[in-house]
């Protein structure tokens, strides 16, 4: 099993200065910004106003990157190799079938070299922190390794060496369904107690204590392959801090099942069992009724959504409007990584919420007025950081030195100001403006550069 670094106290940095004509700060957009970055890798000023230093690297525009709040990393390793017809009610439970295949193959070294290649791209796309929602626990034959924590370690030492943040979901998959019946063979590497997952969770806390790049919370796989009556224990020993993740309503199957088996409707079982609040994220939850939608609103918890997966799936369209109109928290995810864009995740958002009520400009609540693309960005951003659990993000003293770097070049036109840069950057660029480098500025490509990685 991969060792854990070092404490951040023993990291080597050196302390960085850089200068922004403009960038995105928490109090709105600020121009001829300052940022100084810590030996420790976390921002010690962000003064807006100022003049550059002669030895100040100098930079575009600069925004907060995005946070990918749920991701399977392994299924980078079949990304456009599900596109072709099995028969014609091809469905995400037919894509199921495929991605079970490549789960049974994939041993510990190939998981942490995919996903090291994967959070590479990630921060070239624009993502400086991933949410990982985790279950390949056991070994191929579906026993146990040594160390309950071989995988999720794995995905660890994969997001440090590639330098990007990452929130540990060790994922709970204890039951094949509804009625208690036992997981099938397709899905023996996933299977997990309540005590697996909570030693998981305990090593991963006591092997990264300290970290800047690694938190960990936990994941409920869905409520058919959990039993809700029974988890307090696991829940208490992640700690009233830890984030809780959980796939929810992702299909009108489900739905159906549910309503079955208990008599209620997937959001309505779970609240009337646990007391959901800020500290979860309820992924997909694209099937609601009006009531469950408030539910969610008024619980403070995170809706995770995942345009580009769900599309890509067929999943349906999360009731968006009904949604934000009562102040309901939302943030993106990547999903099952077939492609790696947050632009693409927050115009397919936008898109299809248009294609489905012919109006435009849709996702804004219906009070405001202004930027969609500013308002999806920002939004998405403080959905992402509390599904994380990040007690603090974006360009601002104290919070981790992440910044998305955005070239004037890589916009669809020059001189742009204030929200029409993310206008531009979501709506009117053919491929995501974003990459990932500290090399020299060629000016040819936005970047995410995440100061935190051990030297």
């Amino acid at each position: 099993m991969p060792k854990a670094p070092s404490p951040p106290a023993t990291w080597n940095f050196v302390m960085t200065e850089v200068f922004a004509k403009q960038a995105l700060l928490p109090q709105g957009w600020r121009r001829h910004v300052q940022i100084t970055i810590a030996a420790d890798g976390t921002f010690t000023s962000v003064i807006p106003d100022s003049t550059p230093g002669p030895d100040m690297q100098l930079l575009d525009m600069v925004v907060p990157p995005q946070i990918s709040l749920h991701s399977h990393a392994f299924q980078r390793a079949m990304a456009g190799l599900a596109e072709r017809r099995q028969n014609p009610d091809d469905t995400f439970w037919t894509w199921r079938t495929r991605m079970y295949q490549l789960a049974h193959r994939i041993s510990p070294e190939q998981m942490q070299d995919v996903a090291a290649f994967l959070y590479m791209q990630m921060l070239k796309a624009g993502y400086a922190q991933v949410a990982e929602f985790h279950y390949l626990h056991n070994a191929v034959d579906g026993r146990p390794y040594a160390s309950p924590a071989e995988m999720s370690s794995r995905l660890a030492a994969a997001a440090t060496d590639a330098g990007i943040g990452i929130t540990l979901l060790p994922t709970l998959y204890a039951r094949g369904g509804f009625d208690g019946s036992p997981l099938n063979d397709a899905q023996k590497r996933f299977a997990s107690t309540r005590d697996t997952i909570a030693r998981i969770l305990s090593d991963l806390q006591s092997d990264w204590r300290g970290s800047q790049l690694v938190t960990a919370g936990v994941g409920l796989h869905s409520l058919r392959a959990v039993d809700i009556h029974t988890l307090g224990d696991l829940l208490h020993a992640a700690g009233p801090a830890a984030p809780i993740h959980i796939h929810i309503a992702e299909q009108q199957r489900e739905v159906e099942t549910c309503l079955s088996a208990t008599g209620q409707r997937p959001v309505e079982h779970l609240m009337s069992h646990l007391p959901v609040d800020a500290r979860w994220c309820l992924v997909h939850a694209t099937h609601l009724s009006a009531g469950e939608v408030t539910a969610i609103a008024r619980s403070e918890a995170v809706a995770g959504l995942c345009p580009i997966t769900e599309a890509n799936l067929g999943d349906g369209i999360f009731p968006f409007e009904a949604y934000v109109a009562q102040s309901g928290r939302f943030g993106i995810g990547s999903d099952s990584n077939v492609l790696l864009s947050p632009w693409e995740e927050l115009r397919l958002l936008e898109y299809g919420l248009r294609l489905q009520s012919q109006k435009r400009c849709v996702a804004l609540p219906p009070e405001r007025k202004g930027s969609i693309g500013a308002w999806l960005y920002r939004q998405s951003l403080a959905g992402g950081a509390q599904a994380s659990g990040l007690p603090l993000s974006g360009l601002q003293p104290g919070a981790r030195a992440d910044l998305c770097v955005l070239h004037e070049q890589a916009l669809s036109l020059p001189d742009l100001q204030n929200d029409d840069i993310l206008d531009s950057a979501i709506f009117a660029t053919s491929s995501p403006p974003s990459g990932t480098s500290c090399a020299p500025d060629n000016g040819a490509s936005p970047m995410v550069t995440t100061p935190t990685k051990p030297a």
